[in-house]
């Protein structure tokens, strides 16, 4: 059990990178006071956590219905999430976010975006979604699924905190700081996604095999 909440911290924690979304947060409310500010903060972790949760819950019973089997989505996650990881580790993660941030700042308003882009997709973008259904399809029992959703809970908070905190957080990390966080956290990121597509594979051949 202890295993599987550390592999479930550590993979929805480079996911999501709290870390990582101070920048684009103060890109994205440059144009707000600190009381809307922090209006859209809260209001953007709320809907993230939600959105997470719900798929927690509900996402394995869905991609059933829709015909998708776990191991096939378990390859398709992992892949996601390499791509991810390789946007971090070569830093194009970071400048496509922002080019996004920029320009749906310049089109869409202020007030709105704490559901578009900040819950959605920056938050719980597919990367996100996609681990959340794979940890919650893998958890060994309800206590576990529970503590998936306090995990969930728990770094949407972090998320919040991070955002409350933006301008101070990337001072004190600076250019240097970021860069070597975002690099490491690329690197747990690509292995943890290598070992999804292989328990994927896995399943399928077990699957395959004749009895």
């Amino acid at each position: 059990m202890a295993d599987y909440f550390l592999h479930a911290l550590v993979t929805l924690f480079v996911t999501i990178d709290p870390a990582g979304l101070a920048p684009i947060f103060v890109i994205l409310t440059s144009g707000l006071n600190p009381a809307d500010r922090r209006q859209a903060a809260i209001r953007a972790t709320v809907t993230a956590g939600i959105v997470l949760v719900c798929f927690a819950l509900f996402g394995e019973p869905l991609i059933s219905v829709l015909g998708i089997s776990l191991p096939a989505f378990r390859i398709a996650g992992g892949l996601l999430l390499f791509v991810i990881a390789f946007e971090m580790v070569f830093a194009r993660r970071e400048e496509r976010k922002a080019a996004t941030a920029q320009d749906v700042t310049d089109r869409v308003d202020l007030q709105h975006l704490a559901i578009f882009p900040l819950a959605i997709p920056l938050i719980s973008g597919p990367g996100a979604i996609s681990a959340t259904i794979l940890l919650a399809s893998s958890a060994p029992g309800y206590a576990a699924l529970v503590g998936l959703i306090v995990i969930i809970a728990g770094l949407v908070g972090s998320c919040l905190a991070v955002f409350l905190l933006a301008e101070r957080l990337e001072r004190f990390l600076g250019d240097t700081g970021r860069i070597v966080v975002s690099r490491l956290l690329g690197v747990v990121l690509a292995a943890l996604s290598v070992q999804f597509v292989a328990d994927g594979v896995i399943a399928i051949a077990d699957t395959a095999r004749p009895g």
